[in-house]
């Protein structure tokens, strides 16, 4: 039993200061398996470890998709960890032979939780899904339905299940997406347009925005040229402007 500091100080080093020096770093499937059980920011972390085991040493994690699946909740747009979540997320989503109703549920989980979603990682999200859409043409189904959101008398995504696989996230549409289009925030709003247009066959680089902050987005907005606008007017006349105001007759503006 570690205290809950120090389990997150080892689980942040542990899959590149400890398991590269580990004759046997199969030992430590144990440790990772019961964190990554544990939940909230101890489980994104005992990810980068898992990782390590699945992808070089041949660990076999039945629930695995199960359980990163129920780690989409809404903190995960506000923890300090995001940008590696989101990093190994991407990863664990890449293979093209994961099957289309397990993509679909992340897809509609991302979407939904991004409701509540701050802007800076609005822009890193919406590119996410943009990518999961070309790596799994056969999700598209869920932004191109015959009449829309409008095809559908209520959303049949049920959020609260925990199996993917039980979802219905497949027979749903991406509303929520297309309400950013109206988002207050006009980087947010063109990012979410997209959606509306035919996705280029090359994936977006969303590196450089896994780790976008609100104070960069505020000062990228800031230091923003604003356009020289042009104005036309009527020079005042009277006190109300009007040319034979009777009031100019009585009242002056000097």
């Amino acid at each position: 039993q570690l205290p809950t500091g120090l389990y997150k100080k080892v689980l942040v080093i542990l899959h590149d200061s400890i398991l590269p020096y580990m004759n046997e770093p199969t030992l430590m499937i144990d440790f990772l398996t019961v964190a990554y059980g544990i939940g909230g920011a101890i489980s994104l972390l005992a990810l980068n470890g898992l990782f390590i085991l699945i992808h070089q040493h041949n660990l076999e994690y039945p629930d695995f998709y199960k359980k990163l699946y129920s780690l989409l909740d809404p903190s995960i747009y506000h923890v300090k960890y995001r940008a590696r979540f989101f990093h190994l997320l991407d990863l664990f989503l890449s293979s093209s032979h994961l099957p289309a109703y397990l993509v679909a549920a992340f897809i509609k989980r991302l979407s939904r939780l991004a409701l509540t979603a701050p802007p800076e990682a609005l822009l890193m999200v919406i590119p996410f899904i943009c990518n999961l859409f070309r790596r799994h043409p056969a999700c598209k189904v869920l932004v191109h339905r015959p009449n829309g959101p409008g095809d559908l008398s209520e959303d049949p995504y049920i959020m609260e299940q925990e199996e993917p696989s039980e979802s219905r996230a497949l027979e749903s549409s991406l509303w929520e997406l297309q309400s950013l289009q109206n988002h207050y925030h006009p980087d947010v709003a063109k990012a979410a347009a997209i959606l509306n247009l035919s996705l280029s066959e090359i994936e977006d680089d969303i590196s450089g925005l896994l780790e976008l902050s609100a104070s960069e987005l505020f000062d990228k907005e800031v230091k923003k040229s604003a356009a020289t606008v042009p104005l036309e007017f009527e020079q005042i006349r009277g006190l109300f402007g009007k040319k034979n105001d009777i009031f100019a007759e009585h009242f002056s503006l000097d």
